[in-house]
C-alpha cells in the first residue's frame, strides 16, 4: 500500500488518537480545541474528513456502532504509528506563517492606537489563559511536550502585549 500525502492536519488526527487511544471525530474536535488548536488552526470539518482518509489509507481503524448514531470510533494502526515517528524525527524547516488580524488592519491603514487596544486585550485574555494552563501541567513530566508548547505560547503572548501596549 503506497504511503498517502500526509499533511499537518494527518498528523494531528495521528497524533491525538495516538495520544488518546482512540477517539470520534467529535473527540478529536474537543482535544484539537484544547491544545494544538492554540498553535495550528484546523477547520472542524477536516477532523470529520480526515480520519475516514486516514483509515482508508491504513493509518487508522475505524469502528462504527451497531445502533444509536452509528459513531466511527478511531485508533491507529502500526502502520499509522510508524508514519507519527517518522514526521517527528523529520526536520522542520518550514516558516512559521504570522496570521494576525490586527497586524493586518494596520497594514491597510487602520489607525494603530484604536486596534491595539482591542489587541492588547485579546492576548491578555490568553496568557491568562496559558498561564493557567500551564501551571497546572507543568510538573507532569508526561506533559513534558504540551508544557514546552504552553511555554512558547507564554513568550509569544508576553511578546504581543509588549507590541500592542507601544502603540497604545
Amino acid at each position: 500500500m503506497q504511503e498517502p500525502n500526509l499533511t499537518p492536519v494527518s498528523y494531528i488526527v495521528l497524533g491525538m488518537i495516538a495520544w488518546a487511544g482512540k477517539a470520534t471525530p467529535y473527540d478529536l474536535k474537543q482535544m484539537v480545541a484544547a491544545s494544538v488548536g492554540n498553535l495550528w488552526s484546523v477547520q472542524h470539518a477536516q477532523l470529520y474528513t480526515e480520519p475516514a482518509r486516514l483509515a482508508g489509507a491504513g493509518l487508522l481503524t475505524e469502528k462504527r456502532e451497531e445502533g444509536g448514531r452509528r459513531r466511527k470510533t478511531y485508533s491507529v494502526t502500526a502502520r499509522g504509528r510508524r508514519a507519527l515517528e517518522r514526521w517527528l524525527a523529520s526536520p522542520t524547516a518550514e516558516d512559521y506563517e504570522l496570521r494576525d488580524p490586527g497586524l493586518l488592519k494596520v497594514f491597510f491603514g487602520a489607525e494603530p492606537a484604536s486596534v491595539a487596544a482591542d489587541q492588547l486585550e485579546v492576548h491578555e485574555q490568553k496568557l491568562a489563559q496559558y498561564e493557567e494552563t500551564y501551571s497546572s501541567i507543568a510538573s507532569d513530566e508526561s506533559l513534558r511536550g504540551p508544557a514546552l508548547t504552553l511555554e512558547a505560547g507564554i513568550r509569544h503572548e508576553r511578546e504581543w502585549i509588549r507590541f500592542w501596549r507601544e502603540l497604545v
